[in-house]
């Protein structure tokens, strides 16, 4: 299938001109195919295929295996199925990963240091008159110095028109595959980066929510890989697990590359702390076309799942309970004062009473005799001896008688 094609602006109105040119050929871009693959437009029609050698006789693409310092030769059939002679120029370029998971080659003003560079065709252009096909040869060296890991590119035949009255100039390419794995230490790696949550909740304080996790794919490693995923969210101490629904694989990627996803969790319940998990199974393909799973890489990122709603009810339960308690302690502390004062009041008025009454009661008149006994003072020693010495003269005035 056509490559996307290089457009250089020669006018200022031209560019209008060019954006809706290259939307009526996006639907074709879809980057490099099985062959055989065909060019189309107008009049002019060529197609490419790999050619039938001890390597295969139908094969989809070119895939080696060298070594550093190795060589290969190959070749590709073109064919023009046109009513027009074509001349087409013959080169390589290295690959990429476009935004859209595609494989694309760069354009030809482009550097390459991979395959690009390697690649050499044995031709660098072809002319081919109509209903006709030529194989063109190219060899592959790889430099004693090269890095082991996996190499793509593509060899491209590409057709330059000028559209005088569109004011542009369209490249437009066809081209197959190369996949080359260079020997030595393969070490597939895959990474998860930037893991990130993010949660969504509902006005409904006791529903589920939605959580985003985004993350970015980045393979570290020397080997061309895709990766199976899964993603769970989870609340504290790994309760209430939701796992994400089916999430689509990457598309294979170079050693270098990076993709970013974004996978949506439904059903999330609102745990406060979020616990994101994501697992990468990655994939490798071998020069068969079999593939193996490697160990598995995970990375977990933590964020908030805070139902507000919930949240806003439990505080107002809250104040509505200590403005209670309040006005309790605030009420009891007022009957205390109350019952003090009564309480004290009584006393003061019991201890009246009692004064009056005792201002009241008569005063009595004592008798004689309580009148001479109250009168009647203690005996001094002096008069308790004299006393006594009286005493002792009369007994002894008795005896004497």
């Amino acid at each position: 299938m056509p490559l996307p094609a290089t457009r250089r602006k020669t006018t200022v109105t031209a560019l209008v001109r060019t954006a809706a040119l290259a939307l009526l050929m996006a639907f074709a871009l879809t980057g490099l195919r099985a062959t055989p693959a065909a060019a189309e437009g107008g009049d002019v029609t060529w197609t490419v295929r790999t050619a039938p050698n001890s390597y295969g006789a139908d094969r989809s693409s070119f895939s080696y295996a060298v070594n550093p310092g190795g060589r290969v030769e190959d070749a590709l059939v073109v064919s023009n199925r046109g009513k027009s002679p074509l001349t087409l120029a013959v080169y390589a370029a290295d690959g990429f990963t476009t935004d859209t998971g595609q494989l694309d080659l760069l354009t030809r003003d482009k550097k390459s240091v991979g395959v690009g560079a390697w690649v050499h065709a044995e031709r660098k252009s072809v002319v081919l008159r109509p209903g006709k096909s030529v194989r063109i040869p190219f060899t592959v060296t790889v430099p004693g110095n090269a890095t082991p890991g996996d190499y793509v590119g593509g060899v491209l035949t590409s057709l330059r028109q000028s559209d005088e009255a569109e004011g542009i100039n369209v490249d437009r390419r066809l081209g197959i595959r190369v996949k080359l794995r260079v020997g030595g230490d393969l070490r597939p790696t895959l990474a998860v980066e930037n893991l990130h949550v993010d949660y969504s909740g509902s006005a409904n304080p006791f529903a589920a929510g939605d959580a985003t996790v985004t993350y970015t794919i980045h393979n570290t490693g020397n080997a061309m890989l895709s990766a199976r995923q899964t993603v769970s969210v989870a609340g504290p101490f790994g309760w209430l697990r939701t796992e994400a629904g089916g999430i689509p694989s990457p598309p294979e990627l170079l050693p270098g590359e990076s993709w970013k996803v974004k996978v949506p969790v439904h059903g999330v319940t609102p745990g406060v702390s979020l616990t994101a998990t994501a697992t990468l199974t990655p994939l490798l393909t071998d020069a068969s076309g079999s593939t193996t799973s490697l160990d598995p890489v995970r990375a977990t990122a933590h964020g908030w799942a805070v139902p507000w709603t919930l949240l806003l009810l439990l505080v107002l339960l809250i104040a509505v309970i200590a403005g209670a308690v309040v006005r309790a302690r605030r009420g009891r502390a007022r009957r205390k004062l109350r019952e003090d004062a009564r309480v004290r009041d009584a006393v003061e008025q019991a201890l009246r009473e009692k004064g009056t009454r005792e201002g009241r009661e008569p005063q009595e008149t004592p008798g004689p005799q309580e009148t001479s006994e109250a009168q009647e003072t203690p005996e001094t020693p002096e008069a308790q001896e004299a006393e006594e010495s009286q005493g002792a003269q009369k007994a002894g005035e008795a005896q004497k008688g």
